[in-house]
């Protein structure tokens, strides 16, 4: 039988999500991190899919969202959008650490995977840590340096003043280079990436994750390591042809 535990690693929200069989052994990990605005137990369906499969789920909640809200509005959440992935990927070492310390990490069998701001994360954070075995972006870019310019003309677009001055915003988009997977695809080391994203995405461009996959591809060795689907007519809302592609994919590479 699945089981979700409410955890708190540290000061990380967490649904532990596993099969009580095997609650106290070492097993293979995905933590699975949540969209903007969104939050862990959105990805419930998810995380019971892969339970069913012999892996532990983490769902962590992201700060800013979830039970670590501070109820700022959408506006202000969305000028701290990129601290809150920096603070992801620093949740992401805590979390991996923690599982070594209890000796719940089978093998150093650790995926991330997330939708949206999670799959931006996921991208940010196979830049840097070697110790992520295998990864799935879904509809999320991997061009952080572009992603940032482009939130920032569509902000500019609906005639919002952003409290920066130009030289602000451009040294923020400069501070995102060390974690801009498109600038480090050296950093993939043949690892399994999966990438999904509708065609019609308004929110993060389709032409990103497009763009990247054909510039990554000749970088592996083994090419069936790194899979792009992409799916006609489908906007920022994840398929569930989507999540069996992901179970699948952890499946066949953690």
């Amino acid at each position: 039988m699945v089981i979700i535990q409410e955890e708190k690693i540290e000061d990380i929200p967490v649904l532990h999500v596993v099969d009580d069989v095997a609650q106290s052994s070492p097993l293979p990990v995905v933590t699975y991190i949540h969209g903007f605005t969104s939050a862990k137990e959105n990805n419930l369906p998810f995380a019971y899919l892969m339970a069913k499969k012999g892996y532990r789920v983490l769902l962590p909640d992201c700060t800013e969202h979830g039970e670590r809200s501070a109820h700022k509005s959408e506006l202000e959440m969305e000028l701290e959008f990129w601290n809150i992935v920096k603070q992801n990927l620093e949740d992401l070492q805590v979390l991996k650490e923690n599982l070594d310390q209890r000796e719940l990490l089978l093998d150093q069998r650790f995926g991330v995977a997330g939708t949206s701001m999670g799959g931006i994360t996921t991208s940010s954070a196979l830049t840097q840590y070697p110790w992520i075995k295998a990864a799935v972006v879904l509809m999320g870019s991997p061009k952080t340096m572009e992603m940032a310019e482009f939130t920032i003309h569509q902000v500019q677009k609906t005639g919002i003043k952003l409290p920066f001055s130009n030289e602000e915003l451009h040294n923020q988009i400069q501070s995102l280079e060390p974690i801009d997977l498109s600038k480090h695809i050296d950093q993939l080391n043949d690892r399994p990436l999966l990438f999904w994203h509708g065609d019609q995405d308004p929110t993060v461009p389709f032409r990103h994750t497009e763009a990247f996959y054909h510039e990554a591809l000749p970088n592996y060795q083994n090419r069936e390591k790194l899979h792009f689907i992409p799916e006609k007519n489908r906007g920022h809302k994840v398929s569930r042809k989507a999540i069996l592609a992901t179970v699948e994919w952890f499946e066949k590479y953690l």
